[in-house]
């Protein structure tokens, strides 16, 4: 029997912490505030990316990911508005947008929880 004191536990998958999934997860699902705050979708995961992008590396990538198609997703709802009033095509759009935004939101954060990365469809890289 050894007198050695025991080790700190392992670190989950990949050497990725619980919290870091956690902070991962949540700077996704973030951007669901903009249903209730006006641009909250962006301000959102930018106030989680910018608290958390020292301490966690790998929620730096995902804060600018999520960040990115955020800003990008508002660019495009602002390009499909004036179809509205041209084309047929312009109501469609936008709701296509709106349920693209909510369902990479969730899939984004679901892979971010098992310590996954995912990359936004329609997404500019404007901050890299």
């Amino acid at each position: 029997m050894s007198n050695a004191m025991p080790g700190p536990p392992p670190l989950p998958t990949g050497g990725i912490s619980s919290e870091e999934k956690t902070w991962m997860m949540l700077t996704h699902l973030s951007a669901l505030s903009g249903h209730l705050i006006p641009f909250g979708n962006i301000i959102g995961p930018l106030i989680v990316w910018n608290i958390y992008k020292e301490k966690y590396p790998r929620v730096d990538a995902h804060g600018k990911r999520a960040v990115n198609f955020q800003i990008s997703l508002l660019l495009w709802v602002v390009c499909a508005i004036p179809l509205c009033f041209f084309f047929c095509v312009g109501v469609p759009l936008l709701v296509a947008l709106g349920v693209l935004n909510i369902v990479c939101i969730i899939v984004a954060a679901v892979k971010a929880s098992s310590g996954r990365d995912f990359n936004y469809p329609l997404a500019i890289p404007f901050i890299k």
